[in-house]
């Protein structure tokens, strides 16, 4: 099935008719079709983001609060069609996928909820007869990038809080999962999103991806994606001095100490490494377990781990596939590293016997691993967790903020001083205390360090989207 992109409130294909093809991730098989845009389009896409968005911005807020409702009973209606996708494009369970769904919808009602409450400054003046106002105004036109991981989330998480505040969106998801992103956008014309509000554009980094970040038109770009990406992007964009909103990769510790409750924490560590195949952004990608409950918190931690089970994603309620061949052999690699450095395979450690055709790898657990073993060094961004012996919460701490990033952490203990001082020392971005992974779209998700720049959720992700304007009015 061929799925077009969306310019101008118009279906398009690629000016020269190529196409990329769409694979499913549980049987490898080739299911779909997308245009292999070129300049074109991009340039096409560009011209009607910018056009639309002089009206849009001097829309109110409400006015545009109404259209995201709209986009949002739009997605209720085809819940059924964008979970069936996320499962055959992305590999995620059907469950997952349902709660990707609800997440979308909360990202975009959340964002129109707010339509009430931007607001600026007004500040007395040193000066006789004159007034300060600070306003706070939409960057224009801006470009989102998506990452393979939540091909629909990231859409609402980016879309809502741009359009709300007056801007337009080029939106540009991952080679892997750009079906979603096509159907969302039907969703968005039945919606009757003005023409070129939102665009949206298929292809490759080099073809699409590199002309839109360097346009000057883009002033503003917002990108889920890895440390690598965002480097990229940051160098690219920097001739324009294009505003950035970087929400990276890191490597998330899951701290446990002796006085933890280690069968609430096992669960927990076990849920967040091996939820959507370990292709999340904020899990768990290593444990630093204090010695004197290693033993009996590794224990507890595969017997949860050896409870997931792999299947087709449709009707699997364990684990499925990891999206890209790209990832499956990457994720092997650091096995392979990690073993060759002293780690031991307690479980997993390969692709599952009788499944071929797809990307799978067993929910996989190291032992024997130190801060210097590859899958604790790298982001695996898949089912294998590192387990590293640490004497006590001090060195847990200096190994955690030896990391270059600094996205989330996860810490149990039953301590107030320990967690009241990890929340003033631990460098990242969100700490989850004697908690699971989670995340309320009335948060804030950012990073600290090389897990990126500005960030995402709640009022503090949509003031992002707006600039200052400052005016000294006299009377």
């Amino acid at each position: 099935m061929f799925y077009k992109c969306f310019i101008d409130n118009d279906w398009v294909e690629a000016s020269n008719g190529a196409r990329m093809d769409v694979s499913n991730p549980a049987t490898g098989e080739v299911w779909a079709e997308v245009p292999a845009c070129t300049g074109a389009e991009v340039e096409r896409a560009l011209a009607t983001s910018q056009r639309a968005q002089k009206d849009w911005q001097m829309l109110p807020p409400v006015e545009r609060a109404a259209y995201l409702y709209r986009i949002a009973e739009g997605i209720e209606r085809e819940r059924d069609l964008f979970e069936e996708l996320l499962v055959k494009e992305q590999g995620k369970p059907r469950a997952e996928a349902a709660g990707e769904v609800t997440d979308t919808i909360r990202y975009m009602t959340y964002s129109a909820e707010a339509a009430r409450r931007l607001r600026g400054d007004i500040l007395p003046s040193d000066n006789p007869r004159e007034q300060l106002f600070i306003y706070k105004v939409p960057y224009g036109v801006t470009l989102g990038l998506c990452a393979y991981n939540y091909p629909l989330a990231l859409i609402g998480r980016k879309v809502a809080p741009a359009l709300v505040t007056g801007n337009t969106m080029i939106l540009k998801p991952h080679e892997a999962t750009p079906v979603t992103a096509s159907v969302f956008c039907r969703v968005v014309q039945e919606a009757g999103v003005p023409a070129g509000v939102i665009n949206m554009v298929t292809g490759t980094g080099a073809e699409v991806g590199a002309p839109l970040v360097q346009s000057p038109i883009v002033r503003m770009i917002t990108l889920t994606g890895s440390i690598r990406a965002g480097q990229a992007i940051a160098r690219a964009s920097a001739q324009n001095i294009t505003a950035l909103s970087l929400e990276l990769g890191g490597s998330a510790p899951f701290i446990v100490l002796k006085d933890a409750d280690l069968d609430k924490a096992a669960a927990a560590c076990a849920t967040a490494r091996f939820a959507n195949a370990g292709q999340v952004c904020i899990c768990s990608e290593s444990v630093l377990v204090e010695e004197a409950v290693a033993d009996a918190f590794t224990e507890k931690l595969l017997e949860h781990a050896a409870k997931v089970k792999l299947g087709d994603p449709a009707t699997n309620g364990g684990m499925g596939p990891i999206t890209t061949a790209d990832a499956l052999a990457r994720v092997e690699r650091i096995v392979a590293d990690s073993v060759a450095g002293g780690a031991t395979v307690a479980l997993g450690g390969k692709r599952p016997e009788g499944m071929t055709g797809g990307h799978w790898y067993e929910p996989t657990v190291l032992t024997g691993a130190t801060p210097d073993t590859a899958a604790v060094r790298e982001e695996i961004f898949g089912p294998v967790l590192p387990v590293v012996r640490v004497a006590d919460y001090e060195e847990a701490l200096r190994v955690a903020n030896a990391r270059p990033d600094g996205l989330s952490a996860y810490l149990w203990t039953q301590d107030p001083g320990i967690y009241m001082d990890a929340i003033q020392r631990l460098e990242v971005g969100t700490i989850f205390l004697n908690s699971g992974i989670t995340g309320l779209v009335q948060g804030y998700h950012n990073g600290h360090k090389l897990s990126g720049v500005g960030g995402e959720d709640g009022m503090h992700g949509i003031e992002g989207y707006l600039q200052k304007r400052t005016v000294y009015q006299a009377f």
